[in-house]
């Protein structure tokens, strides 16, 4: 029986033996996480991802996915394949506890964006900056930096390098997202007009 979907015909065995011939390049877009900081001051925080051809497109995609309903004062995207992750703990235990002093190498240090997963079910938020040669490295760094008083469940390590960030001259695209308020359920102030409309009733 053939699917009416093209996506599960492809994953169907060939019947006449033959072997499954390799799809061809960009015969599914890659996945990109997002990144997007909602106020001057405020630490970026993973938003989500979208599907996309390159990392270009994946930043105009991103801002349209993302920045339609709510203000936004930057935005970023990587490829899923650059975020480096950590074990995730539970508890009260701090991932950090299990991030142990990478092997001694010569490769060049580099800049790597290091997030924490606070409060599982919430967004990762941007902890701040490490230089170092490796993930594994970045993350040991990070322990020490940042892994101080508060319980870190994950933490994500992202070159800087990678990243497709949002540059000055770009500032003005924020310009044109006025807030929608309209949007919010709270600016039709359904509460006051219904206490209005019992005390008429009264």
């Amino acid at each position: 029986m053939k699917s009416l979907d093209p996506r599960v015909n492809r994953l169907q065995p060939d019947v006449t033996g033959k072997s499954i011939a390799p799809k061809a390049a960009l015969d599914q877009f890659g996945t990109f996480e997002v990144f997007v900081q909602p106020k001057d001051g405020k630490p970026f925080q993973h938003e989500g991802i979208v599907h996309a051809p390159d990392l270009e497109l994946a930043y105009v995609l991103a801002k349209e996915a993302f920045t339609r309903r709510f203000t936004c004062t930057s935005l970023y995207v990587v490829d899923t394949r650059d975020v480096y992750t950590s074990p995730t703990t539970e508890g009260d235990q701090s991932v950090y506890s299990l991030i142990e002093a990478p092997l001694a190498t010569n490769e060049v240090k580099t800049s790597y964006e290091i997030y924490h997963l606070l409060k599982r079910g919430k967004q990762h938020l941007h902890a701040g900056t490490v230089e170092a040669s490796t993930p594994q490295e970045a993350m040991y760094t990070a322990r020490q930096k940042f892994g101080t008083d508060k319980t870190v469940y994950n933490v994500w390590a992202i070159r800087t390098n990678a990243i497709r960030l949002t540059t000055l001259e770009e500032k003005d695209l924020w310009s044109t997202l006025p807030e929608k308020k309209f949007r919010d359920a709270t600016d039709y102030k359904g509460g006051d007009k219904l206490k209005s409309f019992l005390e008429r009733s009264s």
